[in-house]
């Protein structure tokens, strides 16, 4: 036992004398580990093969630490993203760097960084990453001009982007003589006189400024910067043409993105052509007022042949509008953006012939016509993006377009005038993850194939088509995301075919014409987060399998014939859209809708909910939208709703409430600004999918490009119908946020109007009609300054209608109809002054024009009756009305009599009519 012991330990000290005389150094050991404990201040458990086990000692064998071969000392530390997120921001001691005198590269990114203390004090360091931090200086920089450049001066690679730096660029960075590539993208650095400093960087080959919002013109001295070969300036603020000198001084460029800037004048492709090393270009965006010339009007041809050419959302110089015609010379294209452009012609399938390893093809939002034809047996396989949506192409979808774009990822035909059957040949693109094939003419059923062989298929969108039949029960679409099936022709019950898709997130399959019940299995989509039925045939009870779907934010089950409740084993804790209108639920209003803390649109109406609004209504903090339109509801408007202190949008109509109207509802916020509305009320769910495709590698641009698969649903947003305007509106989208009304029409609502709802000064819409109200019009509804429906009409108010309504600049629809109001009309101006006669029908004692009534002097001496002469005024009323019926009664029978007397012929036939009636009495 004593042998093995002392053979143990032996050989323990030879270990130990390996590594100490071949491993890294003690003290630089100890600096890692003093290092990783600052990385994990106070309790994180990153680098933990850092230390511990004495056999791994040797710190160059750690993960994330590179020693020199020959001296054993740190010469890499490569820290991206290793502290724990949750441990929040921090700041490192600069110190702790210190023991590592042979360090050249130090990579910190994305690691909650704030700063430094200290100063860096590494001569040897030539690659410094402290990119996707939140640093707001740099303090690490801050001395170097009393240092002398003793520290940093053999800095190649300086990446600083993605944090919060301010203001100007600080000027030491234009010190670092040696500097190869900077990154400053992503800040706030909006200073552009600051960048004028960057320019005595003669060595720099890769420049980075994008998107710090800089506002003002390129500095000429850009063009001194010869050894340039990125170049990105996107997303600022940039002003006045872009310089054609610049192009011809920096001969080395390889990529140029000048997109989303505020760019002038005109721009023409031939200022780029002697460019020979060019393979990345980018211009659009924001740039309204920059023209850009797409015909060469020259004999000369590019040097360049470009990989990437991004030309989107631009204006194009002249009528004709086509394709740049230089890129009939390019053939080594990976990427084509030509996205809203108005591009007017054929879609130029030549660039695929041309260019055969294109990855991505995107010609959306133009105007292309004719239909989608490739060349004979042709193949591109290398296309993984292709998208031609939102343009005007016709004809049908080629059936062989499966083997013609084999390896598809993202396929978008989307918004066109396409038409036949979908083509059984797309189940064969195996790696297919999205297919829009929405807002078009196609017919027909959906193909077995597609459902069976896109296995990988994650967002089906064919809504707003022709298709029918059913959703086949065969399908094996088991990484399906996004369904949506809406607005076609499909029939029958809802397929059990989707329960193959147990991932579902989004159910769309309304505004069809299927038909039974709402399968219980809905409950086994765990993951649902919205589910649209609305517009079938459906009926029956809901389900309880709704209670599985506690992830459920938006449901919309409206207009079908859903009957009795909701199920009170329903979990909603996370719903935000509930649409159950213009179904046949009944009973009071469930319980289970109480308390919900994340509940925006609550839509009831069109349904035969009885009793009276509950008093939890109050606990609905979120509530924006209340709809209970059109059921049986009684009672009094409960003073609750006035702690829906959110509320936007309310329909009470068309029911039977009576009492008086809450004064205490001017508390409500309707038609103040919402920011938290304008930030959840739009399409928050949406389509979201990257396709890598071409990567250009540089010190600072290491990515491939991704293209983003994008596109907002407009389905699975808010929706509200409301009417407003004697209309029956729908509001959605960036519309819903602006909107606010409230309608307490056609119920027994009687008393006065509060004074007070005077107070909802950015209200949109206000509808009172229909009650029976009384007195007079507040003089406060003068403050409604954005008020544009307003109705008052079939109610009993009396008095004059205040002359100051007329500063209501905003109001297009006003009616007091069917009243007893009197005196004279407000003057006809502003918008008063478009108001025609049926906006005061039904009150005799207006005056004024339109009314063919004048105000005489007789008659304007009249007191404006008040409530205490009521009674007196409709006595008077009822007298003169008497009077003139009896007056009218006589004249008419003493007509009848003489016409009688002298025509002998209808005398006889009244007398014998009564003759004989008088018999059948008598009998």
């Amino acid at each position: 036992m004593g042998a093995v012991t002392s053979g143990s330990f032996l050989w323990l000290l030879l270990v130990v004398g390996y590594y100490g005389c071949l491993g890294c150094l003690e003290d630089e050991r100890v600096g890692l580990l003093n290092l990783k404990a600052s990385i994990n201040h106070p309790n994180g458990t990153a680098l933990s093969s850092w230390g511990g086990d004495i056999i791994v000692a040797d710190c160059c064998r750690w993960e994330h630490v590179t020693c020199d071969n020959k001296t054993n000392r740190v010469t890499q530390l490569s820290l991206s993203s290793i502290r724990d997120q949750n441990l929040g921001y921090w700041s490192l001691n600069a110190s702790l760097l210190l023991p590592f005198h042979q360090l050249q590269i130090l990579d910190l990114s994305e690691n909650e960084l704030t700063g430094f203390q200290g100063l860096l004090r590494l001569k040897k360091l030539r690659v410094l990453d402290v990119g996707r931090n939140d640093l707001t200086t740099i303090p690490v920089l801050s001395a170097l001009p009393s240092l002398k450049g003793r520290y940093l001066s053999k800095l190649v690679v300086l990446d600083l982007k993605d944090n919060s730096l301010m203001g100007s660029v600080p000027s030491i960075i234009g010190t670092l003589n040696r500097l190869k590539s900077l990154s400053l993208g992503y800040n706030n650095l909006n200073d552009s006189l600051s960048i004028e400093g960057l320019c005595k960087l003669s060595d720099l080959e890769e420049l980075d400024i994008s998107g710090n919002g800089i506002d003002g013109n390129l500095p000429p001295c850009f063009n001194n910067l010869t050894s340039l070969r990125t170049l990105d300036l996107s997303r600022n603020n940039f002003k006045g043409t872009i310089p054609s000198s610049l192009f011809s001084s920096l001969k080395l460029l390889q990529y140029i993105s000048l997109s989303h800037n505020s760019f002038e004048g005109s721009f023409d492709f031939t200022s780029l052509f002697n460019l020979s090393k060019l393979e990345v270009f980018e211009l659009g965006g924001d740039n309204k007022n920059l023209k850009v010339e797409t015909e060469n009007s020259t004999s000369q041809h590019p040097l360049f042949q470009l990989r990437v050419f991004r030309l989107f959302e631009c204006v194009l110089k002249g009528e004709s509008r086509v394709i740049p015609s230089f890129l009939s010379n390019q053939y080594e294209l990976r990427v084509v953006d030509l996205r809203n452009n108005g591009i007017i012609g054929d879609i130029p399938t030549w660039l695929l012939v041309n260019n055969s390893k294109l990855e991505s093809f995107s010609l959306s939002g133009n105007q292309l016509r004719g239909p989608l034809a490739f060349e004979l047996n042709a193949k591109h396989a290398y296309m993984r993006h292709f998208d031609i949506s939102s343009n005007l192409i016709q004809g049908e979808i080629p059936p062989d377009i499966g083997s013609i774009l084999p390896n598809l990822q993202a396929l978008n035909m989307s918004r066109n005038a396409l038409h036949g059957n979908f083509p059984t040949s797309i189940g064969d693109m195996k790696s297919l993850v999205v297919l829009d094939l929405s807002n078009n003419n196609l017919s027909g059923l959906l193909p077995q194939h597609l459902l069976r062989g896109c296995i990988l298929l994650r967002f089906l969108i064919l809504s707003n088509n022709n298709f029918d039949g059913n959703f086949p029960a065969e399908s094996n679409l088991t990484s399906l995301l996004y369904l949506f099936l809406d607005n076609n022709s499909f029939s029958g019950k809802i397929s059990h075919g989707l329960l193959k898709s147990s991932t579902l997130e989004m159910l769309d399959l309304g505004k069809n014409s299927f038909s039974g019940q709402i399968p219980d299995w809905i409950g086994n989509f765990p993951r649902l987060i919205s589910v649209v039925l609305s517009k079938n045939h459906l009926e029956g009870v809901m389900p309880t399998g709704f209670c599985k779907l506690g992830k459920l934010q938006l449901l919309d089950l409206s207009s079908n014939k859903v009957g009795m409740s909701i199920p009170p084993c329903f979990n909603l804790s996370n719903m935000r859209f509930l649409y159950l209108q213009s179904n046949e639920l009944t009973g009071d209003i469930p319980n289970v809708l109480s308390g919900l803390p994340s509940l925006f649109i609550l839509d009831l109406k069109d349904n035969k909910f009885w009793g009276t609004i509950p008093p939890w209504i109050g606990s609905l903090k979120s509530l924006r939208v209340l709809l209970l339109r059109g059921n049986e509801l009684h009672g009094s408007i409960p003073f609750d709703l006035y702690r829906l202190r959110s509320i936007r949008m309310m329909d009470l109509s068309h029911n039977n409430f009576s009492g008086s109207i809450p004064p205490c509802l001017n508390n409500l916020s309707f038609g103040a600004l919402d920011r938290m509305f304008l930030t959840t009320a739009g399409p928050e769910f949406g389509l979201d999918y990257s396709v890598e495709t071409y990567s250009y590698e540089s010190r600072i641009y290491v990515n491939p490009f991704f293209i983003e698969v994008q596109r907002a649903l407009s389905n699975e947003g808010a929706k509200v119908d409301f009417t407003t305007k004697w209309r029956f509106e729908s509001y959605e989208g960036k519309v819903l946020p602006i909107m606010s009304g409230m309608d307490l029409s056609w119920n027994n609502l009687t008393g006065s109007i509060p004074p007070e709802l005077g107070d909802l000064s950015e209200i949109h819409s206000i509808n009172l009609s229909g009650n029976h109200l009384t007195g007079s019009i507040p003089e406060t509804f003068s403050n409604f300054k954005a008020i544009e429906s307003l109705d008052l009409s079939h109610n009993m108010l009396i008095g004059q209608i205040p002359p100051r309504m007329i500063e209501l600049n905003n109001l297009e629809v006003f009616t007091v109809a069917y009243n007893d109001l009197s005196g004279k009309l407000p003057e006809r101006k502003a918008q008063f002054a478009t108001f025609e006669k049926s906006s005061y029908e039904g009150n005799p004692l207006l005056c004024g024009l339109p009314l063919n009534r004048s105000c005489s002097p007789a008659r304007a001496a009249l007191k404006t009756p008040t409530a205490n002469s009521d009674n007196e005024e409709k006595e008077s009323w009822e007298v003169s009305f008497l009077w003139s019926f009896g007056g009218s009664f006589g004249v008419a029978f003493l007509g009848i009599i003489a016409f009688l007397y002298f025509n002998s012929y209808y005398r006889e036939i009244l007398f014998y009519f009564i003759a004989k009636n008088l018999t059948f009495l008598q009998l």
